[in-house]
């Protein structure tokens, strides 16, 4: 592809990567990509899910900490001298049927992670974390460009619904002046049903072109959050269609790997998989721990809690080892080994749909602005034919068959031209989203 041609056929001005939608050069879609950015539910639930990650990474870089508690306790009870042991316990000389017990205990153990098992595990969950924050700004990216995507395609909508509408005014006028010449007599009635032939069949463009339009309007109320209809009003007057901005250059494939989230996405998920593996081999070896306690018990009244004599301490050294389960160890291993191979596949298909994504996006860009090109000289020749043939028909020199037909080559021709700008700036928009832009790069860390 080369970005040369690209440049020939795009609007003067340059644009920001970081954001692209401003290169457009339209306040009303800039403002609509801020407000999805600011609103969407789907970036709210990715963004959810990273502070889940972010716990879950909490929680590993807590195992490789010793994990402390403080617990106490108060108890009274009492003794029934109806039971056997009460009525034994009764029978002792200053037998007290209320006891009171009273605990306190300072607990500490480790596990000592002497084969990387557990740091193998944060390995996997800092990837995860990593992978859930290139998923947000994956998510951010697509949000922006689908919003962008849906009021492109409303201004071509309502381009091409203009177009018809003063299509149909002019059918109908040319009706009224066919009608006016049947009633003098110097029109067949034939000429009259070929006119509202045509008009009936431009009519009918209109509805379907009216209900597009509102299934746009409603997907954008969607994308930002809102109740379909909200934004509604904002939209009523037709605007024009956004001009591409140029996009100056594209960048390389190793630039590309670094901007895009989605690639991200599966880098990060593969190192996750690769760390888990040694997850699974950590479990071939002893696991070590240490606990200890200090405390103080007694039951006697809480004066007496912490004096030397109700004092007590315990320090235990564990050993797990699972020695006779190396087979189930072989299948936990197998099975990660099979989740990094499935990663890595899947790693191998993103870049190749990224690069596939970049070239269909710039190959749709530069033909779509070369057919906008050729339909635009297209319309103008065709728009001096309709008003020469219009005149030769009232001079008679030509027949209402070719005055209907350049009405219907005007029509056809300017529709397609709308829709052509229409894609040019839609395959503007996946460029920018091929290319990752909309979001910043950070260093994984």
């Amino acid at each position: 592809m080369g970005a040369a041609a690209i440049e020939q056929g795009h609007a003067a001005t340059k644009v920001d990567l970081l954001a692209w939608w401003t290169g457009f050069g339209d306040p009303q879609l800039s403002r609509y990509v801020s407000l999805a950015l600011a609103q969407n539910l789907d970036l709210a639930q990715a963004s959810a899910r990273v502070v889940q990650a972010r716990a879950g990474l909490g929680a590993a870089n807590a195992a490789l900490l010793p994990s402390g508690n403080i617990s106490g306790q108060a108890a009274r009870a009492y003794q029934s001298v109806e039971t056997s042991l009460g009525q034994v316990l009764n029978t002792q000389p200053g037998f007290n049927r209320y006891g009171n017990d009273y605990a306190a205990n300072l607990g500490a153990s480790w596990e000592l992670d002497m084969f990387g098992g557990l740091r193998r595990e944060r390995e996997a969950a800092l990837a995860e974390y990593q992978a859930s924050e290139a998923g947000a700004n994956a998510a951010r990216l697509a949000v922006a460009a689908q919003t962008a995507d849906i009021y492109i395609s409303i201004r071509g909508l309502q381009t091409r619904l203009d177009i018809a509408r003063r299509q149909v005014q002019k059918q109908q006028e040319l009706l009224g002046k066919i009608q006016l010449l049947y009633r003098k007599g110097l029109a067949a009635e034939l000429q009259v049903n070929q006119a509202e032939g045509v008009l009936a069949q431009i009519q009918s463009a209109v509805p379907v072109l009216e209900t597009g339009l509102d299934a746009a309007m409603n997907a954008l109320d969607v994308m930002l959050a809102s109740p379909p209809g909200t934004h509604r009003s904002e939209l009523a007057a037709t605007g024009a269609i956004p001009l591409a901005p140029r996009i100056t250059s594209v960048e390389s494939p190793g630039e590309l790997l670094r901007r895009r989230p989605d690639l991200i996405v599966a880098e990060r998920r593969l190192a996750a998989s690769s760390a888990r593996i040694g997850v699974a081999v950590a479990e071939y070896y002893p696991k070590l721990s240490m606990t200890g306690l200090v405390g103080s018990a007694t039951t006697m009244s809480s004066g007496n809690l912490f004096t030397s004599g109700a004092s007590q301490a315990a320090a235990v050294f564990g050993l797990r080892w699972r020695l006779f389960d190396f087979a189930r160890i072989n299948a936990q291993i197998d099975q990660a080994k099979g989740q990094e191979a499935e990663m890595l596949a899947a790693y191998r298909l993103a870049v190749l749909h990224a690069a596939e994504d970049v070239e269909n996006a710039f190959s749709a860009l530069l033909k779509r602005e070369e057919q906008s090109a050729v339909l635009a000289r297209g319309v103008d020749s065709l728009g001096r034919a309709r008003s020469a043939s219009f005149a030769a028909y009232q001079n008679g020199l030509v027949s209402l068959i070719e005055v209907l037909q350049a009405d219907e080559s005007l029509l056809s021709a300017s529709d397609a031209e709308a829709q052509a700008r229409t894609e040019a700036a839609r395959a503007a928009v996946a460029a920018f989203k091929a290319l990752g832009g909309g979001w910043q790069p950070s260093v994984a860390g």
